[in-house]
């Protein structure tokens, strides 16, 4: 039981910091400018909704994904690890994709699918968290990941629907302060990937 409650506030933590619901406000904020408050809605429940769809299939397939293209469990650690870390080292240093700076959206784009969805709620570092957390699990361990994203993607609805008054009221300087805290722990999520891959593929697990 102690390990289930471990193991869930590890995927809670992990999941948070690589979503960062509180950081990304601003880049809700900057794509749905100018629209009204039922657009902004169905934007941010449509994005959701996919984020959710698109991390719970990599989750439910991550297996067969890893032996279609044969893939190793410590291989796939090390390399995800890598990818996580600078992704963290990315938010440290206050570097944002072209995608996150977008000032101007073409109106005719669906941005509820993308940018919103993809890459900025499921992109890679979410799924790469999410198939780290069950690579090895059982099932029981699998469920709690897509309920624990479920509960993410809940959390980051109602944040984005409150993002004009926590903005308001916060301000962007408290928001950035806390983008750099998230990412200094995906950073070192991914260091901690990285370390376990390496101890599995020499089989110092028990040592």
């Amino acid at each position: 039981m102690d390990n289930l409650i471990t193991f869930s506030i590890t995927v809670f933590t992990g999941f948070f910091a690589i979503t960062n619901p509180i950081s990304n406000m601003t880049v809700f904020l900057s794509l749905t400018r100018g629209e009204d408050k039922k657009t902004k809605a169905d934007i941010n429940k449509r994005a959701n909704i996919i984020a959710f769809i698109i991390v719970t299939v990599f989750i439910l397939l991550g297996k067969y994904i890893f032996e279609l293209f044969n893939i190793s469990i410590p291989a796939f650690k090390i390399t995800g690890g890598i990818l996580i870390f600078f992704i963290g080292f990315d938010m440290l240093q206050s570097k944002q994709s072209n995608v996150k700076s977008l000032d101007r959206v073409d109106e005719d784009e669906d941005i509820a699918v993308s940018p919103l969805a993809i890459p900025i709620l499921a992109g890679p570092g979410t799924i790469v968290t999410a198939m780290n957390f069950v690579s090895n699990a059982g099932n029981l361990q699998i469920f709690l990941v897509i309920a624990i994203f479920g509960l993410m993607s809940l959390i980051t609805f109602f944040t984005f629907r409150l993002s004009d008054l926590v903005v308001r009221i916060v301000g962007n300087n408290v928001i950035s302060v806390i983008g750099k805290i998230m990412g200094l722990i995906i950073a070192i999520i991914g260091t901690g990937m990285i370390i376990q891959g390496i101890k599995i593929s020499f089989d110092l697990l028990s040592k």
